[in-house]
């Protein structure tokens, strides 16, 4: 009684297995270099397709021998049921890493550019900031030139005002000469004169 109750609990778990493939589960191509889709479950069929290794399959109907499968893009037929598997095969694992991978180089390739970039963009910043650390040294320069001019501007006009000075007291200075000079002159006859008349008296 006990194994024919573990039978049936075997019978009814491949029924149940059976019948989850036949609606619900996609199922692959198993690990072989390509099976043949037919149209019906047999050899004698003719063959409608080539399947590759990790083709994925729609279950139509699944049967120990013959599956019915229907492949990407509609079409229909049978495959041996030994050739495809639930599990997903490896190899398309492998297609899924090598398109990570390619995706990845192409990231890092534009990692590549946009640092590119950057370090253009940077260098670009460093001879901005020493030509903006130029003029600021340019205008400070400036600002004491300009100062040393102020100073030189005021001195000039100090020098101009006191040559101007001079220039005023050398055009009057001869005048005075002018006007003195025949004063003394008057002064000197007059002592002279003076003079011969006090020796005059002296020998009468």
């Amino acid at each position: 009684m006990k194994k024919a109750y573990q039978s049936f609990l075997v019978v009814l778990f491949w029924l149940v297995l059976f019948t989850g493939a036949s609606f619900s589960e996609d199922m692959y191509v198993a690990s072989v270099t390509e099976i043949s889709l037919r149209t019906g479950p047999t050899v004698e069929n003719k063959i409608i397709a080539m399947l590759k290794t990790g083709t994925k399959l729609e279950i139509v109907e699944y049967q120990s021998d013959w599956s019915h499968v229907r492949v990407p893009g509609g079409k229909s037929g049978w495959v041996l049921s030994r050739f495809i598997t639930q599990k997903k095969p490896e190899v398309l694992f492998l297609e899924e890493l090598k398109e990570k991978n390619q995706t990845l180089l192409s990231k890092i390739a534009q990692l590549e550019e946009e640092n590119k970039t950057l370090t253009v963009k940077i260098a670009t910043l460093v001879e901005v900031e020493g030509k903006f650390k130029k003029l600021q040294q340019d205008s400070a320069d400036f600002l004491k030139l300009d100062e040393k001019y102020n100073d030189m501007v005021q001195q000039n006009e100090a020098q101009k005002a006191l040559i101007e000075k001079l220039d005023t007291r050398m055009d009057s200075e001869p005048k005075l000469w002018f006007l003195i000079g025949p004063g003394v002159f008057i002064v000197g006859l007059f002592f002279g004169l003076s003079t011969r008349k006090k020796k005059r008296s002296s020998l009468l």
